[in-house]
């Protein structure tokens, strides 16, 4: 009896010469790769085009896909990849994360760490923005499309280890991220209190009359 690994290849490789075999993987994968391009670029229109060009890239080069170990999604999230490289520097845009998925999730590592990660969503929300590319990736492979540290690792070209340590100093990141934001929050509180109470009360002379 096949197991699904070895239905995927034989998929694949009926791929090559068949556009119906195509199609069965195209409806397998279009959520994953869809979902992960709109997580970064922020908008439907654009996450919809470039969904397609992927799957159109796709099937021009699967003539050339060759199998090296790891799961046929991580090609089709390279040529993902290449595309969001190639839109933001021909857009000049910055990645713009409709993040919230993620802030909603229960980001952490260990007790340690879940209080500071959820207590503000929004100045998570502020944090995950300002991480690193490849760590953003991380967090939107991770807990929108809920894969496994391997599957992650393969698809990042790194080891299932160097992606969970590469976890761990995101979430430190996260948290010392979002302490310093605490602290300077609280430091403008007391400026503004200090400069409140500081003000002294003009009152009115009273003219005396003679």
């Amino acid at each position: 009896m096949k197991n699904s690994n070895t239905d995927e290849k034989d998929l694949i490789e009926r791929a090559k010469s068949d556009s119906d075999a195509f199609g069965e993987l195209y409806e397998k994968y279009f959520d994953r790769i869809y979902s992960y391009i709109y997580y970064r670029t922020g908008n439907i229109h654009d996450a919809e085009d470039l969904t397609a060009r992927v799957f159109f890239r796709a099937i021009k080069h699967i003539g050339n896909y060759k199998d090296q170990g790891g799961p046929f999604s991580a090609w089709l999230y390279s040529i993902a990849r290449n595309m969001l490289a190639n839109w933001y520097r021909d857009n000049s845009k910055r990645t713009m994360i409709p993040i919230d998925a993620v802030a909603h999730q229960q980001i952490t590592d260990g007790p340690e760490l879940q209080s500071e990660l959820v207590e503000n969503k929004e100045a998570l929300v502020a944090a995950i923005r300002r991480l690193p590319e490849d760590r953003q990736d991380l967090l939107i492979l991770k807990y929108v499309n809920k894969q496994s540290n391997a599957e992650i690792g393969q698809i990042l070209g790194r080891s299932e280890g160097a992606i969970k340590s590469l976890y761990h100093r995101t979430l430190l990141s996260l948290r010392n991220d979002l302490q310093e934001t605490s602290r300077r929050e609280q430091v403008g509180r007391q400026e503004i209190a200090k400069g409140k109470n500081g003000r002294s009360i003009m009152r009115p002379r009273l003219s005396r009359k003679r």
